[in-house]
């Protein structure tokens, strides 16, 4: 079965993902930054588990991080699924939240910004600029 989308989601290169090193070390901050978040509130105290999987992630990342590549690959899906699901509905709410109601405006007021109303009296549709621009060779090298 053939989907007609105007979106091709299909991929030509392979997605890669962070390094085993770097994947733990990311986790490490995130669970430390869980750790000490009850700290900032009035009478918190740290959270042992989540500091546990901090010095965990990190321990492993420095001394063995093929260990954590299995979780990678995991986490790198997610984020590939993830990218799949929630790209097209922000683009869509984008799109029609903003653009489309601009333009609905725009038309109720009467613009044509791109002006694209067909004038039958024109000779050209060609904009005068008032004064001209630079002269034609001055541009003789512009790559």
């Amino acid at each position: 079965m053939t989907q007609n989308f105007h979106e091709d989601f299909g991929r030509e290169e392979e997605v890669n993902g962070s390094s085993d090193r770097g994947f733990g070390q990311v986790f490490a901050v995130v669970f430390a930054i869980v750790a000490f978040w009850p700290l900032t509130g009035a009478g918190g105290s740290v959270h042992l588990w989540s500091l546990g999987l901090a010095i965990a992630f990190l321990a492993i990342a420095y001394l063995r991080p093929s260990l954590l590549a299995p979780l990678n690959w995991v986490w790198t899906r997610f984020g590939l699924l993830l990218h799949r699901i929630v790209n097209p509905l922000v683009m869509g709410m984008l799109f029609y939240l903003t653009v489309t109601p601009m333009g609905l405006i725009m038309r109720a007021l009467g613009k044509d910004l791109l002006r694209l109303k067909r004038d039958p009296e024109a000779k050209t549709y060609w904009i005068e600029r008032e004064p001209p621009g630079p002269a034609p060779d001055s541009m003789s090298n512009q790559f």
